[in-house]
């Protein structure tokens, strides 16, 4: 190459570069431009001017709640609706694990779908079920006496008989206890154990030297659960227990008229119900009953979570001749009953040489159950959850318990799926509703479905909102919720107009606090949640902030065991029409409290729990615990001083941590979902992996169901169980050794909630 071919060269590449630095600058130029315009696009096109909130010219995912959105839930909810929805579902009988059960979940979905929500679902579980044999008389469960003959005397009656004409429908299951073990059990003894506690056993062992040993005893319904009673009667011997609906328990003295004029539990009335200790599928414990479960046998659970003896239910008529056969001494005034009969002991038989008989033949048997979800999605937190939920399936017609909270459910949902189709608006976090399948048999389908998807629901739900029942009297509402909720609950309330025109106060909450104050008088009675429903698996395993509303009688003047018609066939849309609400006045105040504290959990840009309440509680807590025969025991072989410095160091960071949220800025979106992510957590904390003592699925140290009645709450249930009847016990040292061990675990608790609510790069204390 010579000396002009190098030259051009050289001069061709110099202009290629000049071009490609002229260019790149102007690139630059071009990009400024282009981000300059999309910043002012942005400030100015995208974002609302307009807005009247104190977040204006933020963008959404910054922006408060729109307050309008209350009111126009509050307005819309509409009795009639409510009324008409519970005609529906309590045309006819569904039970867990039949037909009618899942075409119920059907109707629901696709009422969902209809109603304007995003999406909805249906999800089975091949679970272990209960039901009695309805086709042949002379199998079916019932009652017998015979005489020194062998002749039978009496007999039970297979069926309540129809005293509305609502009720004659068919497929109505006759009374029974599910899972109730099968067999013909005869003695010549009945023993009457009054409710069937431990105090009451106790009291027969202690004053009347009476052992029940191979006898079937007798217990009159209430005070604990069902299961309870079963666990017990089999623990002190007896061979097989039948329980009934005493009048003074389900009837009101003072008033003659029974069912179908009044709400009163007539002579043949009886109460069904499941016997089954544990929640969720017997089966497969820990784990959903999916098509890959593995299921335990059968066997290896009678006598602990399923009854190995009969058990039988009755009602009062039944009960009174029974009782006139019994012999022995004349029980004490604090074990009569309101049947007009002497009521004794027991022992033989007045009339010698006769005898009782229990004939069970309930089976138990796998099914499927079902439950049903409609979601509507958040629009700025899809990943957070609100659940509503509420169980569908029924003993028989199931009226009140569960559907007056179904009908409930499907009017909130209802109003809000319009407001979302209507694109007037859709709520910052994801709202399910949640229809649970075979509740009624040990709170199977929520249990399942918690078991099944606790690694999402741990990480992503923010509350759960349970309504089983929503109405059972007009007199106040009646709430147990865990701390996190209280504040968001009494807010709810005081938005809510009183339903009860005839009552002093303007709102809910001015008629709550009047009727159910707390103990201070402050502030509306919230009772801590124990078992029973659906809520449970949610507070237990994961610790989830949960709520359990119902509108109740006034319990102080009614003194009975529960709402009267309780589980029997004449809880009918009659009895709920007619007596209890007329003009679903107190249905539509629930399902306007229930709608609420659902959008406020859901829109708030910071969710509305105020953790001042949870130092309150944990404080009450200790206290209580410190002046209760439990904190008396443990005192003698250990210092509570501890727990009380655990529980001030909790509340000392409760308020820095209260301090900081209320001056969190609101226009950083992280701050936001820090501080939203660490109330989240709180309740988490107050878990135990292992569980407590004996009962790994119970794993919240602070909140659990009493271990001798699971409708009960019970603060510190791992040391009221560790602790019970221990003095003198064969194994007491070695019970002493699990005592200590939860009780670190508690303190443990408490720290590490503790940890949970400081700065999130400062949760490790100096020293």
């Amino acid at each position: 190459m010579d000396f002009h071919d190098s030259s051009q060269v050289f001069f061709e590449k110099k202009n290629k570069a000049t071009a490609r630095r002229s260019f790149a600058a102007f690139s630059v130029v071009t990009m400024a431009v282009g981000i300059g315009l999309g910043i002012l696009i942005g400030r100015y096109a995208i974002c609302d001017e307009k807005s009247n909130s104190e977040d204006s010219g933020q963008l959404s995912y910054n922006k408060e709640a729109d307050p309008r959105i209350s009111e126009e839930i509050i307005n819309q909810i509409d009795a009639e609706k409510i009324r008409e929805y519970l005609r529906d579902l309590s045309e006819f009988p569904h039970l867990a694990g039949t037909d009618a059960d899942y075409k119920q979940a059907k109707e629901i979905h696709d009422f969902w779908k209809n109603e304007g929500l995003d999406e909805a679902f249906i999800t089975p579980y091949d679970v272990l079920l209960s039901y009695p044999n309805t086709t042949d008389p002379n199998v079916m469960n019932r009652i017998f006496v015979y005489n020194e003959n062998d002749d039978i005397e009496w007999e039970s009656a297979l069926y309540e008989p129809i005293l509305h004409p609502s009720e004659n429908k068919s497929n109505v299951v006759p009374p029974f206890n599910a899972f109730s073990a099968p067999g013909n059990i005869t003695s010549s003894e009945l023993m009457y154990v009054n409710y069937g506690r431990v105090e009451d056993y106790q009291w027969l062992v202690s004053n009347k030297s009476i052992n029940v040993t191979g006898k079937i005893v007798i217990a009159r319904y209430g005070k604990i659960f069902r299961g309870d009673k079963v666990r017990l009667a089999t623990r002190y011997g007896a061979s097989g227990i039948i329980l009934f609906s005493d009048p003074k328990d389900y009837t009101y003295g003072v008033d003659p008229k029974v069912y179908p004029d009044t709400w009163w539990l007539p002579e043949s009335g009886t109460q069904r119900g499941t016997t089954f200790m544990g929640k969720g599928d017997p089966l497969t414990p820990g784990y959903p009953s999916t098509d890959t479960a593995y299921r335990v046998d059968e066997e290896s659970l009678k006598g602990d979570l399923l009854p190995s003896i009969p058990v039988h239910p009755i009602g009062y008529g039944l009960a009174e001749k029974l009782i006139s056969y019994m012999g022995g001494d004349e029980v004490p005034e604090s074990w009569r009953g309101g049947i007009n009969i002497t009521y004794k002991f027991g022992g033989p038989l007045k009339n010698a040489g006769w005898k009782i008989r229990i004939r069970i033949s309930t089976r138990n048997i796998r099914r499927t159950t079902y439950n049903a979800f409609g979601v509507i999605r958040g629009s700025v937190e899809p990943d957070r959850y609100v659940l509503l939920g509420n169980h569908r399936d029924a003993w028989v017609f199931g009226a009140i318990d569960p559907s007056s909270g179904t009908a409930v459910m499907k009017e909130v949902s209802r109003v809000m799926g319009n407001l979302v189709r209507a694109k007037k608006w859709r709520p910052r976090r994801t709202i399910i509703f949640c229809s649970w399948g075979a509740e009624e048999n040990g709170l199977i389908g929520s249990t399942e479905w918690v078991e099944q998807y606790i690694k999402n629901l741990a990480e992503r739900a923010v509350a759960y909102l349970n309504v089983d029942i929503a109405v059972t009297g007009n007199y106040t509402l009646d709430g147990g919720a865990t701390p996190l909720v209280h504040h968001a609950l009494y807010e709810a309330t005081k938005k809510v107009p009183n339903p009860n025109t005839a009552q002093a106060g303007r709102s809910v909450y001015d008629n709550w606090k009047m009727t159910t104050p707390n103990e201070d008088k402050t502030q509306p009675k919230i009772s801590p949640l124990g078992s029973g429903s659906d809520f449970a698996s949610f507070v237990q395993q994961f610790g989830l902030p949960s709520v359990d509303l119902t509108y109740t009688y006034d319990e102080d003047k009614y003194k009975i065991g529960s709402y009267p018609l309780y589980h029997s066939k004449y809880e009918t849309f009659y009895a709920v029409d007619k007596l209890l609400d007329p003009g679903f006045q107190t249905h539509k105040a629930m399902g306007q409290i229930w709608g609420e504290l659902a959008r406020n959990l859901a829109d708030s840009l910071i969710i509305p729990f105020d953790v001042r309440d949870y130092s309150r509680v944990l404080e009450g807590l200790v206290r209580q615990l410190n002046s209760s025969e439990t904190g008396a025991i443990m005192r003698t072989k250990m210092s509570l001083d501890k727990l009380f410095e655990a529980a001030r160091n909790f509340t000392k960071e409760v308020d820095a941590f209260y301090t900081m949220q209320m001056n969190v800025r609101k226009s950083n979106p992280y701050d936001v979902r820090k501080i939203n992510d660490q109330l989240l957590q709180l309740d988490r904390a107050f878990t135990d992996p292992a569980g407590i003592p004996n009962r790994p699925q119970a794993r919240h140290v602070l909140f659990a169901e009493s271990s001798v009645n699971v409708y009960a709450g019970s603060s510190f249930p791992g040391l009221i169980d560790s602790t019970f009847e221990i003095s003198g016990s064969p194994n007491e040292a070695q019970r002493w050794e699990v005592v200590k061990k939860h009780y670190s675990a508690i303190i443990f608790a408490i720290q590490s909630a503790t940890s949970s609510l400081r700065d999130v790069t400062k949760f490790m204390p100096v020293t």
